[in-house]
């Protein structure tokens, strides 16, 4: 046993030795090689350990998350998940891997485009796949809501088990994707009509970096963090980050499947009924309230006074698609870019109270379909947010005359 731990110990610090070559200048490449010849594949869990050690005798966070893409490159292809455990359905881990699966999708359409930039000679192509671009840039912006989950529920527990430096460093990184993704959103919404060339300038310093970045990440993940998460946290945790989750929203899917923890687990947490909701006509209990929020004939979507979708209806009667996958979502990323500027519009002016309501009817499926937003204040006039109600009015269009007998609505 004391020749196991020995040996594990001196392959730490050959491999601290290795990245601290890399922050000397030494080229990704050549530390690969050197770690093939004399490491081969390291186990994921001392990649950890070595970078918590780093941190801890006195090297720098920010140096560390300088350097974090070379520690990827060179380690690329030489961690050994050998005995990582597999999540079950719907555990947080699953969730996190299957919006990574989703991620990769928009990341491999972009490829496509870029494919498609790259030899382009004429202004006019260019013209018309910038908009693809953008629709699938506008999907990986709900890469926030993944990396929030990470953030506000799963490092507080890594944390608590004495694993500070690697959260700190990914955390990071997550500002840097943000800030790339931020920069393709500012670059997009002024190229309006860029030659073939500016285009191609484009893809390599502007879209390219963000979505090297967002790739980066999910090696980062599925390599590390996930098999170092499902070692460290115990079930009671996972459970907490499980019921926590819907709160902050998925990314990209809504989950199909439930996690089925152990019994005692979900005992522990079994949760109270909710006490009555107090308005001012009146009192509902939770369950009560679900129930006539999902049984009235419309549909509603609320934004709070930022801009974030944070409730809608789960009606029978659906007009538009809706998951739960746009909770937690900027409404703006929502809709698709030519309209876009009509819900700023609309948003604009509900919070600066020159108008309260905006309707709309337009025929969707040979279908007459009403959809208006109303500005919500509170009693000093406060902006508190824009609710969306949709309704099918067809049928009801199509009333004459008079209904006075007992009569049952069809489901």
């Amino acid at each position: 046993m004391s020749e196991l731990i020995n040996k594990a110990k001196q392959r730490r610090e050959l491999l601290k030795h290795l990245i601290q070559q890399l922050h000397h200048g030494e080229a990704p490449d050549a530390i690969r090689n050197q770690l093939a010849r004399l490491l081969g594949e390291v186990p994921y869990h001392e990649v950890v350990a070595v970078e918590q050690e780093l941190i801890a005798e006195g090297m720098p966070t920010q140096e560390v998350l300088s350097f974090c893409d070379l520690h990827s490159a060179a380690l690329r292809g030489k961690i050994d998940q050998t005995g990582s455990k597999t999540p079950p359905p719907g555990h947080p881990v699953d969730t996190f891997k299957k919006e990574n699966r989703a991620i990769e999708w928009e990341l491999k359409s972009l490829s496509d485009l870029y494919d498609e930039i790259k030899p382009a000679t004429a202004d006019a192509q260019v013209a018309e796949l910038l908009p693809k671009a953008r629709i699938h840039f506008n999907a990986l912006a709900d890469i926030d809501k993944h990396y929030r989950r990470k953030e506000n529920l799963v490092f507080p527990f890594l944390e608590k088990h004495g694993i500070t430096g690697p959260p700190t460093v990914m955390w990071g990184k997550h500002d840097e994707t943000r800030e790339l993704l931020k920069a393709t959103d500012d670059a997009l919404r002024v190229a309006q009509a860029i030659s073939a060339d500016e285009a191609r300038t484009l893809v390599e310093l502007v879209f390219k970096p963000a979505t090297d970045s967002i790739a980066e990440m999910i090696y980062k993940e599925e390599q590390i963090l996930f098999p170092m998460c499902m070692d460290t946290l115990t079930e009671s945790e996972w459970y907490q980050v499980y019921r926590q989750s819907l709160e902050i929203g998925y990314c990209l899917l809504d989950p199909s499947e439930e996690w089925q923890p152990q019994e005692e687990t979900v005992a522990a947490y079994v949760e109270e009924p909710g006490e009555r909701v107090q308005l001012p006509s009146g009192s509902l209990m939770p369950e009560e309230l679900t129930a006539i929020l999902n049984t009235i004939p419309f549909d509603l979507t609320f934004v709070d006074k930022d801009d974030t979708v944070r409730y809608f209806t789960q009606g029978r009667e659906r007009i538009f698609d809706r998951n739960r996958a746009i909770l937690g979502r900027k409404v703006q990323m929502c809709h698709p870019p030519g309209s876009v500027h009509i819900v700023q519009q609309i948003l604009e002016d509900f919070k600066s109270g020159k108008e309260s309501r905006s309707p709309f009817w337009i025929t969707l499926k040979g279908r007459f379909i009403h959809i208006e937003y109303f500005a919500l204040r509170n009693k000093q006039g406060d902006y508190l947010g824009t609710l969306e109600v949709s309704q099918d009015l067809t049928d009801k269009r199509a009333l004459t005359g008079e209904q006075r007998l007992l009569s049952y609505g069809k489901d």
